[in-house]
């Protein structure tokens, strides 16, 4: 099965964190990573850099921020292939952001053979 994972951190948590370590550790998780045929995903901005799109009936409100009432914030992405969900739990566990945050783990959908529902 397909799991993406969702990096949840928190941001000043992982700021305070010994960089030099911290880009180690994730050098070697996407390196075992990539030997395990799962796909790093992309890094994203700091979420002051966000802007949040809400339509409400005919209101349009384009707000700076996520806006979102959470510690952490959503920070990136990877898929891997894993065949229990166990398995994908082991790879969560490995991804350095763990320790400063969450790791969301979400099967992906895989539409039947007569296509989108």
């Amino acid at each position: 099965m397909r799991y993406m994972m969702l990096i949840h951190h928190d941001e000043a948590a992982l700021a305070a964190a010994p960089q030099q370590q911290l880009w180690q550790d994730y050098a070697a998780f996407n390196e075992a990573l990539t030997k395990a045929n799962g796909e790093s995903g992309i890094r994203l901005e700091p979420s002051s850099k966000a802007t949040t799109v809400r339509m409400r009936m005919d209101n349009t409100e384009v707000l700076d921020g996520p806006h979102i009432d959470a510690k952490e914030q959503l920070a990136g992405y990877f898929f891997v292939d894993a065949e229990t969900p166990e398995d994908a739990v082991a790879w969560a566990k490995r991804c350095p952001s763990s320790r400063y945050g969450s790791i969301e783990i979400r099967p992906v959908y895989i539409p039947p053979a007569g296509g989108w529902k």
